[in-house]
């Protein structure tokens, strides 16, 4: 017999989630951690770079003179603000841990159990890990009917630039700042880069400038989105290296000097007082001996798995090691969903197709389905409709009428969503009557006529919708600027074209 039923690796959001759910069943769970409960999801990322980007708006706010008050004499201090951070990691992280100390035994009527242990787990063979406690503890080895791995990832850095963690950082540095630094250079122009870009200068005190390889910020968006982002960045006296190769990134003299080559040729060489890497994350899958038991791995390291099961049938693979997006929520769905098959309990695959995002800029992008660059790169006709905020009551009620709402939906009789865009001040709201549409297949029509809390930032979504039905109460054919209707097909060499 085994040691435990399912020996769950890794007590980040994914782990935690398996966890719980074969608890659920009356399993008895193993969940091995090497460092904190809660990963990076709670302490290098989602979590604490959202509990600063809070702290940076309502600063950016406090310092508004467009309200009807101004606020005199403000200060921040970086120490402060990191407190605040880790208040806020830790009530998490406590949680976490009261939850597992009530459920280390199996109650009357509950069989299940989970025992966390400390240390790091490599396989020894497809029943077998052993754990190595480091200083803190010696080695053991247990056995497990069913393995769920959620290791999660780690920043990507480039070897030939030496990230001491002080000077030249990631994501991972961030809470070890004592100050804000003068200046900050970010490499990369992805979601991780641009949030950090906007965390900075919301609190205004330090210059930051963004290196973006790409035609422009958020490449995997449409154009509207990454036009408004940029130009809002750059308001906030963001310096974009657009379309800019670095060259060299190193030390001197206890700053970062840095070499960016421009589109034209030319080259330019600036220092500044600290340097941060976002290029994207790697799996934490190499050293785990997963290659010795078999488990199969794609050519950048990331598990394969169908429906969170690896090619080792006993095997599950969840989170931020499996090549899906790297998500707090798909982390979460992915281990109930894997501590669900072990148990039996589901027959349905997972599906991806509602899968949601948000992205904390300024102002937030909340994100769903296929966008329009998407949808074009598939071929697939669509009508589109674009509502501004400056008519969304709420936005204007909040002075805050930058972005807009935009809809994709199937260019047919049943106006099935595929996709949305929101773009302004509580974007990410309307999130979640959209996915639960795009779940259940349902036509956008439904939406036109539900009784919506007045003002709310979802009536501008609402009239999207009765945009597409020719219903708007606000008429494209009027506020031609803020409004936007179009129907996309493409030509016989598959050119789109828009009417």
């Amino acid at each position: 017999m085994s040691d435990y039923d399912v020996c769950v690796i890794g007590a980040g959001p994914a782990g935690f989630a398996a966890a719980m759910r074969a608890w659920d069943f009356g399993k008895r769970v193993a969940l091995i951690e090497k460092a904190e409960l809660g990963g990076s999801g709670v302490h290098n990322g989602a979590l604490s770079s959202k509990t600063m980007w809070e702290l940076s708006r309502d600063y950016r706010n406090a310092t508004r003179r467009d309200r009807g008050f101004v606020a005199n004499d403000l200060e921040v201090h970086y120490s402060a603000m990191a407190e605040a951070v880790e208040t806020a990691t830790q009530s998490k992280v406590m949680q976490m841990a009261r939850q597992l100390k009530e459920l280390h035994k199996p109650r009357p009527g509950c069989p299940g159990s989970i025992n966390l242990i400390q240390g790091y787990a490599r396989f020894i063979d497809t029943n077998h890990i052993s754990i190595d406690g480091g200083a803190a503890g010696s080695a053991r080895t247990l056995s497990a009917s069913d393995f769920i791995i959620a290791t999660g990832s780690r920043p990507r850095i480039i070897p030939s630039i030496d990230v001491d963690g002080h000077t030249i950082m990631t994501s991972d540095h961030i809470a070890g700042l004592e100050e804000f630094p003068r200046s900050l250079v970010i490499l990369g122009a992805g979601v991780v880069g641009c949030e950090f870009a906007t965390i900075f200068a919301n609190f205004g005190q330090t210059k930051v400038n963004l290196i973006d390889r790409a035609e422009r910020v958020l490449p995997f968006e449409d154009a509207d989105i990454s036009r408004l982002c940029s130009t809002n960045l750059e308001a906030k006296g963001v310096t974009i290296h657009h379309r800019a190769k670095l060259i060299d990134m190193r030390r001197v003299n206890g700053q970062v000097e840095y070499t960016i080559e421009h589109p034209t040729g030319g080259r330019e060489t600036i220092q500044v007082e600290k340097a941060m890497i976002s290029i994207g994350r790697v799996p934490n899958t190499d050293s785990l001996g997963l290659e010795e038991i078999g488990v199969k791995l794609n050519e950048r390291g990331y598990i394969e798995d169908e429906d969170a099961q690896t090619n080792v049938p006993n095997i599950w693979a969840v989170g931020d090691i499996t090549d899906h997006a790297a998500l707090v929520s798909v982390g979460e769905i992915e281990g109930r969903h894997a501590a669900e098959r072990i148990c039996a309990a589901t027959s349905h695959p997972l599906s991806y197709d509602n899968l949601s995002t948000i992205m904390f800029l300024d102002p937030e992008v909340a994100a769903i389905g296929l966008n329009e660059q998407e949808a074009q790169k598939r071929r697939i006709p669509y009508k589109v409709a674009v509502y501004n905020y400056s008519l969304v009551n709420r936005a204007i009620a909040m002075r805050a009428t930058d972005g807009f709402v935009k809809l994709l939906v199937s260019d047919d009789d049943d106006m099935r969503i595929l996709g949305m865009r929101s773009l302004g001040v509580h974007a990410s709201t309307s999130l979640e009557a959209v996915s639960l549409m795009i779940q259940h297949g349902r036509s956008a029509r439904e939406l036109a006529e539900l009784l919506h809390p007045h003002p709310a930032v979802t009536e501008g979504l609402q009239d999207c919708v009765r945009m597409l039905t020719g219903t708007s109460i606000y008429k494209p054919e009027v506020f031609r600027r803020e409004l936007r209707l179009s129907r996309i097909g493409y030509s016989e060499d598959g050119q789109p074209e828009r009417s």
